[in-house]
């Protein structure tokens, strides 16, 4: 979220959205997630059950409506199997559930016109429907597998913050000196000073939460803050390409100021998998 440079050389003041609601919206939900890993974390489960459910469901939907057809219920369920499996079972769970969920799926897409009938554009819709189920469900489950580890709370929490971290140093970065485009020809308003922010956001909170939240070596939050930056930019840009392939400007109406679910979830999904790769093998 940053601004990039204008037609006349000026970084662009405008937010895009409306930023009161935005703002609104993202306190909280915030305050409302660090509640529920502070007094309850086990909650967290279904928070982000019920999440990539209604994410998956706006991804299907616009999908459907570009006539790709990807078979919804067998992606829900799947999706759901994939979330909650990972917790008694961690990654052999997380493991087996994605592999019969993609199976599922295509079988589900090769007959679901009748066993006498040719199915159409099978290879194009089974193909974005396990990107779909590995986008959405298979990285949302890293954070459950957080959640699962010892202070798994605070690591998740932990992650959550640099998100946002990089969310708000490229957004003030962006509006008041993005000058020069990261990327125009998929995200026109993102702009290297932008990302630099990021940058220094995210480091920064990377050694704060790493060292006073969990106590660990502070190389380790400098690792972190590096990683996440690059992944959830990354994570940003890849919606906005899926966005722009289908002629959207967001993926849902649900939140006031920020789109849909998955226009939420678009950085911190890859996000954590890779504060789940870093914690696991550096704590």
């Amino acid at each position: 979220m940053d601004a990039t440079a204008a037609p006349s050389g000026q970084p662009t003041r405008r937010a895009g959205r409306n930023l009161p609601a935005a703002l609104l919206v993202g306190m909280t939900l915030g305050l409302s997630l660090i509640a529920i890993l502070l007094w309850a974390p086990r909650v967290l489960v279904g928070v982000i059950a019920v999440a990539i459910a209604v994410a998956t469901w706006e991804v299907a939907k616009r999908l459907r409506e570009a006539d790709v057809l990807v078979p919804r219920i067998p992606l829900l369920v799947g999706g759901q199997a994939i979330v909650w499996l990972a917790w008694p079972y961690g990654t052999t769970g997380v493991a087996g559930a994605f592999g019969a969920t993609a199976l599922a799926c295509m079988a589900w897409r090769l007959f679901d016109h009748g066993l006498a009938a040719t199915p159409r554009n099978f290879l194009r819709d089974t193909a974005i429907t396990v990107f779909v189920v590995s986008w959405i469900p298979l990285l949302a489950s890293f954070a459950v597998l957080l959640l699962s580890e010892p202070r798994g709370n605070l690591r998740v929490l932990t992650f959550m913050i640099l998100v946002v971290c990089s969310d708000v140093g490229g957004y003030a970065a962006g509006v008041l000196f993005g000058r020069h485009p990261m990327v125009p020809a998929i995200s026109p308003k993102k702009s290297w000073e932008g990302f630099g922010g990021s940058l220094v956001f995210c480091v920064i909170g990377g050694l704060l939460t790493v060292t006073l939240l969990l106590q660990a070596n502070s190389w380790v939050g400098v690792v972190l803050g590096v990683g996440l930056v690059f992944v959830a930019t990354c994570g940003d840009l890849i919606e906005s390409q899926i966005k722009r392939e289908l002629g959207i400007k967001d993926m849902g109406t649900l939140l006031p100021g920020h789109g849909g679910i998955m226009d939420r979830l678009d950085s911190m999904l890859p996000s954590a998998f890779v504060a789940w790769l870093v914690f696991t093998a550096l704590l």
